[in-house]
């Protein structure tokens, strides 16, 4: 057993040394001092990481199909009116929706950027059309208007072209206007006048829109009825300069927020020059699927973007507005977090410990035997 054991001590790789040999330094002092302080930094390092989790990314090709696109917007128009101003989508698949007045909200604002008045009834805003006729289709460019009076003519060439004479017909007729905004008359004029109340006006718009998951594009159009219709309509003739399309965007996204999310044009500004004219945005749209550390998957979408103005001077004119095309990326990204393991984090502990300690070591004995062959060298007098 004895010789067992005195074979087992020939093993020992961490010989003892006598403390009668040991000395002591200033100078290993200090190395000790500032290896400890290394030591506990990255200790103090690599504790915060082990409890932070990290995140994996992964790329996948995108193989969903059938999925919707929810586009959140708040986007503010400082010289647009909230009257004049609507939002459309359209798609490559024909889909189309015009003057959208859902799950969106409006702000007038003033000169200021203050807030007028908020009112959650969609973007749409009224729209003027061509007149209608008395023959029930619409005013052509070059053709005289003659207004209906829904059914109270006392002639045949008897015109209704205003909403008091409408009245004044039914009024001859004995008949009561229970809802004007069903006349034609009526509804034109009511939007003449919001336009002059607003005029001056800024509009916030902000909400969200569901899309297909296809490319396409939702604009904001400032006019677009007056725009479309290509008539003379002198009460409107401040609207003939063109439209100041400076916006700033406050938020956009595309589906759920997730953490660590970068959204490149929250924030983003852009001034109208001189001229009016398009203002396009074109937008590559990237799946994203993020799952926490506790398994639960969040659907969303990154983006990157261009942007190019269309000067307003040029023929045909483009219509006046802020678009925004989107097409998507056919590979999908996937975000996992993930904990460390708690054997990776004790390796790293020993790494720590092992490495400070052998490089201190290694330094310690530089500066022990360069002041001890200088010490040496003094004394044989090469150095004064």
């Amino acid at each position: 057993m004895d010789g067992f054991l005195q074979k087992l001590k020939r093993l020992d790789a961490y010989p003892k040394v006598n403390e009668d040999f040991y000395k002591r330094t200033l100078s290993g002092g200090v190395v000790t001092l500032v290896a400890t302080v290394v030591m506990l930094l990255l200790f103090i390092s690599e504790t915060k990481s082990y409890f932070y989790s990290a995140t994996e990314t992964k790329l996948v090709v995108d193989t969903s199909r059938g999925e919707r696109l929810r586009v959140n917007f708040d986007i503010t128009f400082p010289s647009i009116p909230c009257t004049l101003l609507s939002v459309d989508t359209t798609d490559i698949s024909g889909e189309q929706h015009q003057d959208i007045r859902h799950d969106i909200e409006k702000k007038r604002l003033d000169s200021h950027g203050n807030v007028i008045e908020a009112r959650k009834e969609g973007i749409g805003g009224a729209k003027i059309e061509r007149p209608l006729q008395k023959h029930g289709g619409r005013l052509d460019k070059d053709e005289q208007y003659c207004g209906t009076c829904y059914g109270a003519e006392e002639s045949d060439e008897q015109c209704c072209n205003s909403c008091e004479e409408v009245r004044e017909a039914y009024k001859k007729k004995g008949w009561a206007l229970t809802n004007p905004d069903l006349i034609d008359q009526c509804t034109r004029e009511d939007f003449v006048e919001r336009v002059k109340t607003q005029q001056g006006e800024g509009c916030n718009v902000h909400g969200f829109i569901d899309v297909s998951k296809v490319a396409g594009n939702f604009h904001f159009a400032p006019g677009k009825g007056f725009y479309e219709s290509n008539i003379n309509v002198p009460e409107l003739s401040v609207l003939e300069g063109g439209f100041n399309i400076t916006h700033k965007i406050n938020k956009l996204s595309f589906g759920t927020v997730f953490p660590g999310v970068v959204n490149p044009l929250d924030g983003a500004q852009w001034t109208q020059p001189a001229s009016d004219g398009t203002y396009q945005y074109f937008i590559k749209v990237v799946p994203t699927i993020y799952t926490d550390i506790r398994g639960q998957k969040i659907h969303s979408n990154q983006f990157s973007v261009t942007e190019h103005f269309r000067d307003g001077n040029v023929h045909p004119k483009p219509q006046p507005g802020v678009f925004f095309f989107y097409d998507f990326s056919p590979i999908k990204v996937i975000f996992t977090e993930e904990n460390k393991s708690l054997l990776h984090y004790l390796t790293n502990l020993c790494a720590i410990v092992g490495g400070v300690f052998t490089v201190s070591g290694i330094i310690d004995s530089f500066i022990y035997h360069g002041q001890k062959a200088l010490k040496k060298k003094m004394e044989l007098g090469k150095y004064r």
